[in-house]
């Protein structure tokens, strides 16, 4: 809905042109016909820091424009004043930009910082968390932390067939250097059973296929 991004966008002007309003009307006749001004006024400046423009964040990053969803999130000037929850997906959605600017050090602290305030939108955004801080794990080569990590993540849940196949992959992939070739070959059949179409994930079942059928186990 385009007339609530604009509202969320202007959120604050609007409650501070209300407030100078009703300070004008308080004066010129009495509190009682300045009190929704007030109100509005009020709720709209609360709502500007303890709400944030999350769901303008949401939209851009939706549309891919990942250069205008950073430029809302750094808009963001006091994030300790987000309520907990918004805070959580605060840090949540800087760390996934972080990771999409290769920050991969600053993209782990995000995500951890998100996870630590609990909250039932974390709880949502728990499994995927859990999955990118494995898949940073593999790549800092601490392929234990990556194991629990990812291993949490399914525990927690994956909203899809996509992120379950990731996560599945990188399970076979550790098993795989782990020599534990059983492992791996059930693993790949159940990252293969989520029938992906990420071009991304197919290329990579598509490499390990190759040679998957002559390991032993």
């Amino acid at each position: 809905m385009k007339w609530l991004n604009a509202f969320i966008k202007f959120r604050l002007w609007i409650g501070l042109v209300l407030l100078v309003l009703a300070i004008y009307v308080n004066i010129e006749t009495s509190f009682w016909p300045s009190f929704i001004l007030y109100f509005i006024a009020v709720i709209c400046i609360l709502g500007h820091f303890l709400l944030g423009p999350m769901r303008l964040i949401q939209t851009a990053m939706e549309e891919g424009n990942m250069e205008e969803a950073k430029k809302i999130v750094d808009s963001i000037k006091f994030p300790r004043l987000l309520i907990k929850p918004i805070r959580s997906v605060y840090y949540t959605i800087q760390g996934n930009l972080a990771m999409v600017s290769q920050d991969f050090e600053g993209a782990e602290k995000m995500m951890k910082k998100g996870l630590s305030l609990g909250g039932s939108l974390t709880k949502q955004a728990e499994g995927p968390n859990k999955l990118q801080l494995g898949m940073l794990s593999m790549q800092k080569g601490d392929i234990k932390q990556a194991e629990s990590y990812i291993r949490q993540a399914i525990r927690a849940g994956l909203p899809d067939s996509e992120n379950n196949a990731a996560a599945y992959l990188q399970l076979c992939s550790i098993m795989m250097n782990k020599r534990e070739f059983r492992a791996a070959k059930e693993y790949f059949r159940k990252a293969k059973s989520f029938k992906p179409t990420t071009p991304q994930i197919v290329d990579q079942i598509k490499q390990i296929e190759k040679y998957i059928t002559r390991m032993p186990g």
